[in-house]
């Protein structure tokens, strides 16, 4: 029998079971598979589990259904709250106690008792716990590796004897292992029935044909008995097909284990990654192009520099930009690819490789970006930043070198990525303690300055002097140097700069740079909309041309001097 279930963005399995009886006249193994609703995999996630009645035993056949059973309905029945480790052991011990009991009153089912091991994949972690000779195994890029042990006698006339199962005994030893979980991971659980009569090279070429989980559950048990196994043979198969985005709590534990080290130089091969130039070195990380030698393709590499007392800083920087990017979708905003744990000996990240530049260098070369260009990198923009803030994620950090303007051939106009998303505050996780508020001066709106975390209206302010910036090069209140306090009035009109943009562009640009948040657009989409629809919504406007003085003073002066001339000379020769 199989099983299938699949749903984007969340915790995706097949699994498949298979047992034969065998030359046995009974058959005591016994297995099961819960994938339970969507929000019970959310809660408790989904659970495989395998017992097998310990033989000789009358009730052996009924202690592996009862404990099986009674494992999976103990396990939902307690809170999330409590931890998988806890839920486990919880519902182990209280069938340990009621098998044992059951078989020291019940003449019938004297002596039952059974092995037990489950395999429990909440978020993208996996749970293990096990009793007896039951095996867990996982095959991870054609690697079989075996995750339990059998807890058995190794002495002489007592091999295979077992020194744990349930109900042996009213107290119990309960092997617990966590681990982290890739997509295609494969799983198998297997009796003795199965590990006893086939080899670990026989089980990794089975599995790594990679048929259906139904499929290879049933190969497996086949050539279990065709190898003339003795007793009942039962194998689970359970692949895995979609890992939901990484929670904080796993993000956190996987970037704790990873050091910070001084970063790497141009030419250097770090985990496979090999660094091709040095992009940016500023003062808290290094960026690397770099091309990616087991994926085969090119990606940016981001390393943190170690900081006497920045270090819990860094780390949390880097668990807001994974955890960030596993949950924003828009083409607007970067991705950070996520690596397997194994492969990663320090801590940096990954990004995809944006063929393109970044928009500050962009601003530093001619010709000026085009009203109808600027429109449209504003316009995505302002929807890159919609999407942060729709995820109860604010920025911080808005600005030019943050932006990477994206070329692809088949495109007229460059594409747009927002990116750096450490400083990023997130709705339900906490602000990390910083010396200064987060930002670069220049384009902090001037709550920051007075101490506020920074909020949806301080991006929109950082969001308007970028893309002043973009058309003008210049900033709407000037540059500000770190560390001062800036006197905010009212900003430079655009058209100061190009008098050739629209005024209708200005006076939206001037609301979002509104000193007081109150008065600028009271979400960023507006802003968005005003960008798309502006032309068409503004008033004609009519065009006069400017005095000469504003056009050229200097020929003004001039033509006074020579008036002034021509009449003093005429006042001197008429006298």
């Amino acid at each position: 029998m199989s099983f299938h279930q699949k749903r984007p963005e969340q915790l995706s399995v097949a699994a498949g079971y298979s047992t034969e009886r065998g030359p046995r006249t009974d058959n005591e193994d016994y297995c099961a598979f819960f994938e339970g609703t969507p929000a019970q995999r959310m809660r408790h996630g989904v659970i495989a589990v395998i017992a097998d009645g310990v033989g000789g035993a009358k009730g052996g056949r009924v202690a592996a259904e009862t404990v099986v059973r009674g494992f999976i309905d103990g396990y939902l029945g307690q809170s999330e709250l409590l931890g998988v480790q806890k839920k486990c052991a919880r519902a182990i011990e209280a069938m340990n106690r009621w098998i044992h009991a059951i078989g020291r009153t019940n003449s019938d089912l004297q002596g039952m008792a059974c092995t037990l091991t489950a395999l429990i994949l909440r978020g993208r972690q996996a749970h293990i716990v096990h009793v007896g000779d039951s095996r867990l195994y996982r095959l991870r890029h054609h690697r079989l590796d075996l995750l339990t042990r059998d807890h058995t006698f190794n002495e002489w006339g007592m091999q295979g004897v077992l020194r744990r199962a349930v109900g042996a005994s009213d107290s119990l030893q309960i092997d617990y292992l966590a681990e982290p979980v890739q997509v295609h991971d494969r799983y198998l659980l297997c009796t003795d029935g199965v590990h006893g009569s086939l080899s670990e090279r026989v089980l990794r070429d089975e599995l790594a044909r990679r048929a259906s989980p139904d499929e290879t559950a049933r190969a497996v048990t086949a050539a279990a008995l065709a190898a003339r196994g003795s007793d009942n043979a039962t194998a689970l198969v359970l692949d895995v097909l979609n890992l939901p985005p990484a929670s904080q709590p796993d993000l956190e534990l996987a970037i704790a284990a990873q050091p910070i080290l001084p970063p790497p130089t141009t030419g250097t091969v770090v985990d496979g990654f090999d660094l091709e130039a040095q992009l940016s070195d500023g003062r808290y990380s290094r960026v690397f192009r770099a091309y990616d030698t087991v994926a085969k393709r090119p990606v940016i590499l981001k390393f943190p520099k170690p900081i006497h007392g920045a270090d819990v800083v860094l780390r949390q920087a880097f668990v807001r930009e994974t955890w960030i990017a596993a949950r924003v979708r828009s083409p607007w905003v970067a991705e950070v690819l996520d690596i397997p744990p194994e492969r990663q000996t320090r801590l940096y990240s990954v990004m995809p490789f944006y063929a393109g530049e970044i928009l500050e260098a962009r601003l530093q070369r001619s010709p000026q970006i085009s009203l109808a260009e600027g429109l449209t990198l504003a316009t995505r923009l302002t929807k890159a930043v919609a999407a942060l803030h729709r995820a109860g994620i604010v920025h911080r950090d808005i600005k030019p070198d943050n932006v990477i303007l994206e070329q692809e051939e088949n495109r007229a106009q460059p594409g747009l990525r927002l990116i750096d998303l450490g400083v990023a505050r997130v709705d339900g996780m906490d602000d990390f303690a910083l010396e200064h508020a987060p930002g670069t001066p220049s384009y902090m709106a001037p709550e920051l300055f007075t101490g506020a975390p920074g909020d949806e209206l301080s991006d929109q302010f950082a969001v308007a002097v970028t893309i002043y910036r973009l058309f003008s090069r210049a900033y709407p209140y000037g540059e500000i140097e770190p560390f001062s306090r800036p006197r905010f009035s009212k900003p430079t009109p655009l058209t100061s700069h190009r008098p050739d943009l629209p005024a209708w562009l200005d006076q939206v640009l001037a609301r979002a740079l509104a000193v007081s948040p109150r008065e600028r657009f009271g979400d960023i989409l507006e802003l968005a909309f005003e960008l798309e629809h502006g032309s068409a919504r503004a008033l004609p406007t009519v065009l006069h041309r400017k005095p000469l003085y504003e056009r050229n003073p200097v020929l003004v002066w001039q033509i006074v001097s020579v008036t002034l001339a021509v009449l003093l000379f005429m006042s001197w020769a008429f006298r």
